[in-house]
């Protein structure tokens, strides 16, 4: 890594096993154009920046670009986004958009406004993938995100499922990744400050009152009573999410 600059610990720990985890599951090639859709948190922040550095690692050219969509609670938040794509070379398309007034107004009756606003986003997200021509789109999900959707399908939806590293949309033509997917909330979030990168906070009113949010803190009362529960758990789910991915990808070779 002399070719990266001297990295802190945690540093390495992000781009390590982010590498890792696409070279395993094959995540990017040659040519790929890659879409990171950067909310302003941590691990968007991070992603961009450890997708940057593989840029330099791997042997061969893939293209990163960074994509906005403020959420509409405040349209300057995402001000410091603009001098750092430009200052490390990043296209960038910013909007502003009122997905989350949207969302928590009245037009809304019968979805929360978690789901609405994510739809919404994700939409938006594959209509600008389409239109600048990537293969790919990033996100930041994380370790902690797996954990948390795994026992929200469970409880919720009864389903077992958590998230994928690894998924094809509209027949291949995009593929949705994941490269933090095994990487803990406290090691992104130590490698952030290391970075100095310029995260905001998120002025979404049920940041604090969500689903997601209310699993979070009943994972983290019930890990918090035991120290090596914690260790247990996150590692079978991130074993188990790598082994569903596996299989999913034999089947497809066997067929």
């Amino acid at each position: 890594m002399s070719r990266l600059g001297k990295l802190t610990f945690a540093q390495k720990k992000c781009l390590g096993p982010a590498g890792l985890l696409m070279q395993r599951t094959g995540m990017i090639w040659p040519g790929a154009r890659v879409g990171v859709a950067v909310s302003g948190g941590v691990d968007s922040w991070v992603l961009l920046q450890v997708l940057l550095l593989r840029q330099r690692i791997v042997p061969f050219p893939f293209e990163v670009m960074a994509i906005h969509l403020n959420p509409g609670f405040d349209a300057t938040s995402h001000a410091p986004l603009a001098p750092w794509t430009a200052a490390h070379g990043v296209a960038l398309h910013a909007e502003v958009t009122d997905y989350g007034p949207m969302a928590h107004g009245p037009e809304n009756r019968k979805n929360s406004p978690c789901f609405l606003c994510a739809w919404h986003r994700r939409k938006r997200l594959f209509e600008l993938c389409k239109h600048y021509g990537l293969t790919h789109l990033a996100l930041g999900h994380n370790a902690d995100d797996l954990v948390q959707t795994f026992f929200m399908n469970l409880f919720r939806n009864g389903r077992v499922e958590g998230l994928s590293p690894k998924e094809e949309y509209f027949g291949g033509e995009l593929v949705l990744i994941r490269p933090l997917l095994l990487l803990e909330k406290p090691t992104i979030r130590r490698a952030a400050a290391q970075w100095k990168l310029q995260v905001w906070s998120n002025p979404c009113p049920s940041a604090t009152n969500s689903e997601r949010s209310r699993t979070e803190a009943w994972l983290r009362t019930v890990l918090s009573q035991d120290s090596a529960m914690h260790g247990s758990v996150y590692g079978a789910l991130k074993r188990w999410q790598l082994d569903v991915l596996h299989r999913s990808q034999l089947g497809e070779h066997l067929q």
